[in-house]
């Protein structure tokens, strides 16, 4: 029987995991699937058991990741300074669900937009470390970004068509003058060192928090090695203020990738806000992100 998945979601439920699970991993099948509380949009996830979740890709455009995480987030692990998913199966089309799917190990704790964090400028330190320890790690065969980490890591000339239409439908909205050329001054720059590690999505609901601090980073499916700026996007998206100069100046990087990170975030916050019709929050806040950005860049450029 074939799942309906035309919208992304839709057929994929508890009761397909189960039998997924009961088919191809029949040592869980007598542990109960329930769906997570919060649960993302690029996949599906499920809880299986206690101690263990199921990630099933929401449509074609999620699936790369699959593989590319069983690969490489063992070898990654042990040279990062918090956890990451485990995978503990990977599971393959069945019951007319048509992609390739994970088991992994369950990590406790809240995601960043809704737990409580105990000093947001200690916790900015945290993911800075991480950023760095990742870029540190072995690039050795690892994926060149690409189409598969929708092309974060590459260069930004990716979307500069998409901004620019951005920017036209904004005119009048925000001070387009000012956003174009924070936009040209990202483009002016490029990452000419030798490609590092990125996790391509370091957002508030990938980074999971217990007990105050950061548990756990989530979601390599934008994994790659290039450019790091898009990891440094969080400075706008999540931190202000004390917490914000405390991430840059425990993450560091030179200018120019600061640059080319405040290119990533004005190229999202200009899409939510030109795209979104029903998110008022979201329209909200990328507005406020714009907005800091604007007022960041006309103070450096004096």
């Amino acid at each position: 029987m074939a799942v309906r998945i035309a919208d992304g979601r839709s057929g994929i439920t508890a009761a397909l995991v189960k039998r997924l699970v009961a088919n191809q991993f029949p040592q869980w099948r007598h542990l109960a699937v329930t769906l997570v509380e919060v649960d993302g949009w690029d996949n599906r996830t499920f809880r299986l058991g206690k101690n263990m979740s199921v990630r099933l890709p929401s449509g074609p455009g999620y699936v790369a990741p699959v593989s590319k995480e069983a690969e490489w987030l063992p070898r990654l692990a042990p040279a990062l300074p918090i956890a990451v998913p485990k995978v503990l199966g990977r599971g393959l089309p069945d019951e007319g669900y048509p992609y390739p799917w994970s088991v992994r190990g369950w990590i406790a704790g809240e995601t960043a937009d809704r737990g409580h964090i105990e000093n947001l400028s200690t916790f900015a330190v945290s993911v800075a470390k991480f950023i760095l320890a990742l870029q540190r790690c072995d690039t050795n065969g690892a994926p060149l970004a690409g189409a598969h980490s929708w092309f974060r890591g590459s260069s930004l000339k990716t979307y500069d068509e998409e901004t620019r239409r951005c920017l036209a439908r904004l005119s009048g909205l925000i001070d387009t003058t000012v956003a174009a050329a924070v936009w040209e001054a990202a483009l002016s720059t490029e990452w000419t060192s030798p490609p590092v590690w990125f996790h391509g999505d370091i957002a508030p609901g990938n980074l999971l928090v217990r007990n105050g601090n950061l548990e756990a980073v989530i979601d390599f499916g934008c994994a790659g090695i290039g450019d790091p700026a898009c990891d440094l996007v969080i400075a706008w998206t999540m931190f202000s203020g004390a917490s914000r100069n405390a991430f840059r100046e425990a993450v560091g990087q030179d200018s120019n990738t600061w640059t080319r990170a405040r290119g990533w975030a004005l190229w999202k916050a200009l899409l939510n806000v030109s795209n979104d019709k029903d998110d008022s929050f979201r329209i909200t806040t990328s507005r406020s992100i714009i907005r800091d950005i604007l007022i960041e860049y006309e103070a450096t450029a004096r």
